[in-house]
């Protein structure tokens, strides 16, 4: 717990202050813009076609026990915030937050036979097929206290076969956040990460430097964290999320990402928490 604690305070360092004023909603259908404003063309249906009217802030965390739980779904952006975002929809909502990557690398320590599968792929140098992690992600999300609290499935699916398998077991979420920033302002978070191999703080020489030059002198960057391949990893989430748009167009919204951590967050609980007083609505009837 300390540690995902950790680690949302150190997203959260990272993000500038909001730039500019803040970006008009359009109305109808949301339109992606080209590259350089961030995004790519994808038509996607505004939060109103989904029922998911603002709703009021609620001063306590949301019980989800009077209805069927939310489950949900988010995607971004490398340097988007969605760890920051995550641990926050989590301590709101009490939804079981679910990383398909941090759940490999839980189930190859642990040694279980889908871990097992896994690590053989991994050492050939062979990505894992989706039919392991998908069994992975199911097993996860049929445990007790996802299905009585409700999931936050994080990043995850990231491909069209993926998506489809999901959908034949019959998950499918609630609501698909997918969080918007430029990837002029993604690439420069990126670029300006630093780690102190000592503490394992992360540090943007930009928006959160060290303290001091004793620490400067030993930060280090990911040997990914640079322009080019941050590009490159952009280029696939799009593609990725182009590929998802089909299946999930009647629950996916954009959300504005270029603003404050409070001000992000204030748009996911409207949708969140108008998601929910619908479920509790039509559980009454």
């Amino acid at each position: 717990m300390a540690s995902s604690t950790a680690a949302a305070a150190a997203v959260t360092s990272l993000l500038p202050p909001p730039v500019g004023a803040e970006r008009p909603v359009p109305q109808g259908r949301l339109l992606f813009r080209a590259s350089r404003a961030g995004s790519r063309p994808l038509r996607l249906n505004p939060a109103r076609h989904h029922g998911l009217s603002p709703a009021p802030r609620a001063a306590k965390a949301v019980e989800a026990g009077k209805a069927d739980p939310l489950n949900v779904m988010i995607a971004g952006a490398p340097a988007s915030g969605k760890g920051t975002q995550c641990e926050l929809i989590k301590a709101k909502y009490g939804l079981v937050h679910i990383s398909a990557g941090d759940l490999l690398r839980a189930e190859i320590a642990t040694g279980t036979d889908n871990g097992k599968q896994a690590k053989e792929f991994m050492e050939k140098g062979q990505l894992v097929p989706d039919e392991i992690v998908v069994n992975m992600v199911k097993g996860r999300l049929l445990q007790p206290d996802a299905q009585e609290k409700g999931w936050l499935l994080d990043g995850y699916p990231r491909s069209y076969s993926q998506a489809m398998a999901l959908e034949t077991l019959g998950i499918r979420p609630d609501i698909f956040i997918l969080l918007d920033v430029p990837d002029e302002l993604l690439v420069e978070r990126v670029v300006g990460r630093r780690l102190d191999p000592e503490t394992g703080k992360i540090y943007h020489l930009k928006y959160s430097p060290p303290e001091n030059e004793e620490i400067a002198s030993r930060l280090t960057q990911r040997f990914d964290d640079t322009e080019e391949k941050v590009k490159l990893r952009l280029q696939t989430h799009y593609q990725n999320i182009e590929s998802l748009v089909s299946i999930y167009e009647d629950v996916i919204v954009k959300v504005n990402g270029n603003t404050t951590v409070e001000g992000v967050f204030g748009e996911i609980e409207k949708l969140l928490t108008s998601s929910l007083d619908k479920k509790t609505e039509m559980t009454c009837r």
